[in-house]
């Protein structure tokens, strides 16, 4: 029997099957990307930047390939995974453009010497362990800054896209970057926190869960290893008494339902000030019904299925859980009649509180959780009542107060202002609290795994 089998989760049929790779198969990975490391660190900042061009002229040339894989694997509307695929050609050419000048040497004058020189030198072999719901741009995040910083990478991928994890190898692979520079491991939990005490890697980055994030961390401070950590959220979207309630609405539900609501920075609950929370809710329960649920092939699909029955089955349980103590549930929509797939319908839970999962924990699917809040000062204290900090957003049409709640006030790595933005290469992506740490995009992602050097150049003898 395979190791893996990966489920197109809206027909529910078997896809492939895949074979773990054997302990020496990752040795000898492990060894071959440390090689290629060593010649790759060589190369000037402006070489590394025209591979990743070539990168990202890769990703367009199999553009449809790509998109086609993670939709069938994952369910995600084959729209959004072309979209998705041009986020991540966005971060290649973003990365090109900026990473000569951000990892250039820093000189600096400094007394008592002729100068002093700081300069970012790649470390190894980069480990990323990556999520399903964003397949590709999970991938390319860390990778192409780290590429251009003159690391290694190797990628464990989620086992449901195995597929997309295989061909987003074969992509670079047919790009003008060394082979060994960018391998995908197919392994086991066991075989991974091997890879993570390999002398060979340097640094470990996940993406997925606070338990799983915590897991991975303690593995890899073992062995005195830096790790980044971006993990779940319970992201909160505040709008106040005098938002556009029209734009907030239609916002709001699409920060919600995009990418069928698997998405870390996805808004989970509304925090809506009592004076216009009525009015808030009646819209949004027709914003929420106005969205087609189907085949997400189907161009005029906006919500796919769940990407696994198991996450169906979380959701429901979550869902049901707050229902029992206290909750109200409003069902907007309705799963295609006769379907197999792994279809959750959008739910509004009101009457929420702590206490209940749609309050304290994150709902990875389209649920959210609508709060009534007494004025400006209640919103933020709610927000600001959760162990995660990812990301979050303030509707209003006084942009100054907005712009000083978010800086001095939201309790998180990323605030939205009068929209939404799932995420941009040129700013720094990433939270705090339960939500993990260390940064990714907006020229930092660059510098999270090099060694920062010192130089002292002094010229004069110390007596």
């Amino acid at each position: 029997m395979a190791d893996i089998t990966t489920v197109n989760p809206y027909t529910g049929e078997d896809l492939q099957s895949y074979d773990y790779m054997s302990d020496k198969e990752v040795n000898d990975i492990l060894e071959a990307s440390h090689n290629a490391f060593l010649d790759w660190r060589l190369k000037s900042l402006d070489e590394r930047a025209k591979i990743i061009n070539s990168i990202g002229d890769s990703l367009i040339k199999h553009k449809e390939e790509l998109a086609k894989m993670m939709t069938t694997e994952r369910g995600k509307t084959y729209q959004q995974s072309l979209q998705e695929v041009d986020l991540c050609k966005a971060i290649c050419d973003f990365t090109a453009a900026n990473g000569p000048k951000d990892l250039a040497d820093d000189v600096r004058e400094i007394e008592g010497m002729d100068k002093g020189i700081v300069t970012y030198q790649p470390m190894g072999i980069i480990y990323g362990i990556q999520p399903w719901n964003y397949p590709a741009y999970q991938v390319i995040r860390y990778t192409i800054a780290n590429l251009m910083a003159g690391n290694a990478i190797l990628l464990k991928h989620a086992s449901n896209v195995t597929g997309s994890g295989l061909l987003i190898e074969k992509i670079l692979h047919d790009s003008d970057l060394p082979n060994e520079l960018f391998r995908t491991l197919v392994i086991s939990h066991d075989q991974s926190e091997q890879v993570i005490y390999n002398d060979y890697v340097r640094g470990v980055t996940l993406t997925g869960s606070d338990k799983a994030g915590a897991t991975v961390a303690q593995q890899a401070a073992s062995v005195l290893k830096k790790t980044v950590m971006e993990l779940g959220s319970n992201d909160a979207f505040l709008v106040l008494d005098d938002a556009d309630l029209d734009l907030a609405v239609k916002t709001c539900a699409y920060a919600r339902l995009y990418n069928n609501g698997e998405t870390c920075v996805a808004a989970k609950r509304f925090v809506v000030v009592d004076s216009v929370y009525d009015e808030f809710r009646e819209k949004l329960i027709k914003e929420f019904e106005g969205y087609k649920i189907g085949d997400p092939m189907d161009e005029a699909t906006d919500l796919g299925p769940l990407s696994m029955k198991q996450q169906v089955e979380t959701i429901e349980k979550q869902v049901q859980e707050s229902v029992d103590k206290g909750a109200k549930k409003t069902v907007c929509g309705q799963v295609p009649e006769g379907s197999k797939g792994n279809f959750f319908p959008p739910v509004i839970l009101e009457d929420v509180k702590p206490g209940q999962p749609a309050y304290d924990d994150e709902l990875f699917g389209p649920a959210v959780a609508l709060i009534r809040a007494k004025d400006t000062d209640d919103a933020m204290r709610i927000a600001n009542d959760s162990r995660y900090g990812l990301g979050g957003g303030i509707f209003t049409k006084d942009e100054d107060k907005a712009i000083e709640l978010a800086k001095t006030y939201f309790d998180t790595g990323m605030v939205n202002i009068n929209g939404y933005g799932l995420v941009n290469p040129g700013l720094p992506f990433g939270g705090v609290k339960n939500s993990g740490y260390g940064r990714e995009h907006g020229g930092s992602g660059m510098k999270e795994f090099v060694n920062e050097k010192s130089l002292f150049v002094i010229n004069k003898s110390p007596v």
